[in-house]
């Protein structure tokens, strides 16, 4: 059975920032147990964070998005251009609410970001996983990503990438 489609409409951080620091939050508590290393130390955490998005979301417009199913907001995606190469795009968050994650909902998100960094003319993408988030590396793997191993400066995560070809899946 197909999966109803989503909608992907540009974050308002004006009406949805408490909602974009819960999600991202959550995304820690998936990746390493815990939302303490998003917050930091000193709470300042969410604060960055939601400056950090306002970035990027005028560096390059459409790029955070919220996920739409119907009238609720079920997950966001955050897209930019990797840092040491502005032809490969990367995936700062893919995130579904628990209640969508198993669905089928994932693969219209990387869908999604596959068409994003198209339009930016990217022939690859990046993103950063938990292995011990065993379902998100699960999902990625089985959808084409590429575990490239640990990065050097936070073993913690892998590394993954996609690439595109003439025709993005």
């Amino acid at each position: 059975m197909q999966s109803p489609t989503l909608e992907f409409k540009p974050i308002n951080l004006e009406q949805e920032q408490d909602l974009c620091v819960q999600f991202r939050a959550d995304s820690f508590i998936c990746s390493f147990g815990s939302a303490a290393r998003f917050y930091k130390e000193d709470g300042s955490g969410a604060e960055e964070y939601l400056q950090w998005l306002r970035q990027r979301m005028t560096k390059i417009p459409n790029s955070c998005v919220h996920v739409w199913k119907g009238e609720q907001i079920i997950g966001q995606i955050e897209m930019t251009r990797w840092k040491h190469d502005s032809s490969v795009g990367y995936v700062n968050l893919f995130y579904l609410t628990s209640e969508f994650r198993g669905h089928g909902f994932g693969q219209q998100l990387d869908q999604h970001a596959a068409h994003f960094f198209k339009s930016l003319g990217c022939q690859s993408a990046r993103l950063n996983v938990s292995p011990t988030n065993r379902v998100a590396m699960r999902f990625y793997l089985k959808h084409g990503w590429i575990d490239l191993g640990q990065r050097e400066d936070d073993p913690e995560v892998h590394y993954l990438e996609k690439k595109y070809g003439a025709n993005v899946q």
